[in-house]
């Protein structure tokens, strides 16, 4: 069981045997360690200097031989706190620079897009949190939406909840929105522009943020598509910003 968990926290089957074997022994020389363990001392050399790097073991020098000792268990916990933060930095490298770089090759060669299907409410809801996935970057989201129908078919706290993330991780909106009963002033966080429902009326609320689209299909039957497009969230953007400044300019 112990040999297990070692395991688990990222040690090898052989790391395992030797650091064990240390711990039972006040010190010893690599031809003990092969004896008791039954590893080739090649190999044995190689896991001590392994272990040592992780900082398990350490080792001595005594009348002219090379002895070892393995560290207190305590350093397990800081052994297992190294390399959680490790795996932290590493998961942000990948986010935020090894990702890219591969969807960058696969741009080159073709873009693939991921679609993803949702119904009902709840299936809306949880898509949610693809949108904003990862660290911004300065980009604006873009918006286009009917409030009429989104207060129909959402509650304010779950319409909150989704306006509260992004304000939290500092993105700003563009919106473009239809609201029968009033106006939504523009603010530090979004600049909003109102159009006539009646002329030009949204049965969709529409999402557009970095290469990702989702779109909810309000009403009755709830559904929503969720789209992983660099090309169609880059022709989206383009269209949006296109009537957003045609209407700013009126």
């Amino acid at each position: 069981m112990i040999e297990k968990y070692l395991e688990d926290a990222g040690l090898s089957d052989k790391e395992v045997k030797i650091y064990l074997q240390l711990i039972q022994m006040e010190k010893a020389s690599v031809v003990d360690l092969a004896n008791k363990t039954k590893i080739k001392r090649p190999t044995v050399y190689t896991i001590l200097d392994s272990l040592a790097k992780k900082g398990l073991v350490s080792q001595i020098d005594e009348d002219k031989k090379t002895r070892y000792f393995a560290e207190s268990p305590d350093k397990l916990n800081l052994f297992v706190e190294r390399k959680e933060q490790s795996l932290k930095e590493l998961k942000e490298r990948f986010v935020n620079d090894i990702i890219p770089q591969i969807k960058s090759l696969q741009r080159e060669s073709g873009e693939k897009p991921i679609v993803k299907f949702f119904s009902g409410k709840e299936g809306i809801v949880s898509a949610h949190d693809n949108v904003f996935y990862g660290k911004p970057d300065g980009s604006p989201t873009y918006i286009i939406y009917s409030k009429d129908l989104v207060d129909e078919s959402f509650k304010n706290e779950e319409t909150n909840k989704y306006r509260n993330t992004r304000i939290e991780l500092g993105i700003k909106a563009k919106t473009i929105y239809n609201w029968s009963k009033g106006v939504k002033e523009s603010d530090e966080m979004a600049e909003r522009i109102k159009v006539d429902e009646k002329k030009y009326p949204f049965f969709t609320d529409i999402t557009i943020y970095k290469d990702r689209v989702r779109i909810n299909i309000l009403g009755k039957k709830l559904s929503g598509i969720y789209i992983e497009s660099k090309d169609l969230a880059e022709t989206l953007k383009s269209l949006f910003n296109l009537a957003f400044d045609n209407l700013k300019n009126k």
